[in-house]
């Protein structure tokens, strides 16, 4: 029969497993990843709030196994052979027809100093310890902050950072410890999150200013240092840095012989399909696409990379093409603890909503109803 292997456990190879069950694929489907266990990073934002703890965002996968009939393998990916039909782990090699790589991408942790910084998106833990430093803390200044790949301005992920320094914001006003905060948001993009749109560029730094948020933008990273932000354009004392880097590819992909974009994400083609590599797609993260310029590093984005795979599978294992491409789509809840602001783009449309308690409750049901398919 054939098989094939899907890697990582995030949300594009999740989601591409559902999506070859719904289109009828019977055939074995290998999935190749460390954990098996889903972690639900978007809801991370709310761990220092209190709003969540980090276990409960922690979601078994052995009934989502069990259901979709899927062979786990407890393995970490080291590399690949023959064009991509032979996958090399650290316990072992695993031979496939069809391929699926949705391992992720890595932070680029090459700024000096960077130690010094918390980031959020690299796991739960890191939650949990920007928890516990502000419990610890009696006031002080927190410098928050995101920068992008510099060789591929699209791989970045801002959202979370423009969250969780609203979130904060709002905790602590709710705590009444506000007064005792000076809250800073840096970056060297002198707008910030423009992918999201000019408007809500416009919307996010009104809400900086409404809330005495302060900004350092427009400043290239020189350094970090253990209360200190350092920029070309002056420096920022902190007691706690929180900062999101630009993002990578896997770095076992730079010895496989797969095309990379100058970022080094895995290259791919609008139907994520990866160039010279029969029978090879790559979905989320780890993978760079054409597209728009505001093409996002999202859950959501992923989900729908998934799926344009998953079609094209089943199309190639019934002897048709598989030119089904990828449809590009931004769709964002940036939450500020008890309000969210939303945020659409497509090929066709771009718009933002304001401020509203819906929106917050919108992400939190949301996140019940996404989960539901794994729980």
């Amino acid at each position: 029969m054939t098989n094939i292997t899907i890697l990582g456990s995030g949300f594009g190879a999740l989601t591409a497993v559902r999506e070859l069950r719904k289109r009828g694929v019977a055939d074995d489907i290998t999935l190749i990843s460390p954990r098996d266990d889903l972690h639900y990073l978007p809801s991370s934002i709310w761990v220092p709030a209190k709003l969540r703890k980090a276990e409960g965002l922690k979601i078994p996968l052995r009934h989502y196994f069990a259901k979709h009939r899927v062979n786990f393998v407890q393995a970490s990916v080291t590399g690949l052979r023959d064009k991509g039909r032979t996958v090399v782990t650290d316990q072992g090699e695993y031979s496939n027809d069809y391929l699926v790589i949705g391992t992720g991408g890595r932070f680029i942790k090459k700024l000096p100093g960077i130690e010094h910084a918390l980031t959020i998106c690299e796991g739960l833990p890191v939650s949990e310890a920007i928890d516990k430093r502000l419990d610890e803390m009696n006031g002080g200044t927190i410098a928050f902050g995101f920068a992008t790949n510099p060789n591929e301005q699209g791989a970045m992920r801002g959202g979370p950072m423009f969250e969780l320094l609203f979130i904060t914001d709002s905790y602590l006003r709710r705590m009444g410890r506000r007064d005792k905060f000076k809250l800073m948001f840096f970056s060297p993009a002198p707008k910030p999150g423009i992918r999201l749109g000019e408007k809500a560029v416009d919307k996010i730094l009104a809400d900086m200013r409404k809330r005495g948020i302060e900004t350092h933008l427009g400043h290239k990273m020189v350094r970090f240092e253990e209360k200190k932000v350092v920029t070309e354009g002056g420096e920022i004392d902190a007691d706690m840095i929180l900062f999101m880097p630009g993002m990578t590819g896997p770095a076992w992909a730079a010895a496989t012989g797969l095309p990379l974009s100058p970022g080094g994400m895995i290259a791919a083609d609008e139907t994520c399909a990866v160039k010279d590599h029969p029978n090879v797609w790559v979905v989320g993260d780890s993978g760079s696409y054409p597209g728009p310029d505001w093409l996002a590093k999202q859950a959501h984005q992923a989900d729908l990379q998934a799926e344009a795979v998953a079609h094209n599978i089943a199309a190639k294992l019934r002897g048709e093409p598989a030119s089904h491409k990828f449809k590009p789509e931004l769709i964002c809840i940036i939450d500020t603890l008890d309000k969210g602001i939303l945020v659409f783009r497509d090929e066709k449309r771009s718009f933002v909503l304001p401020g509203s308690k819906i929106f917050h409750w919108l992400k939190r049901y949301f996140e019940g109803h996404y989960l539901s398919v794994y729980r």
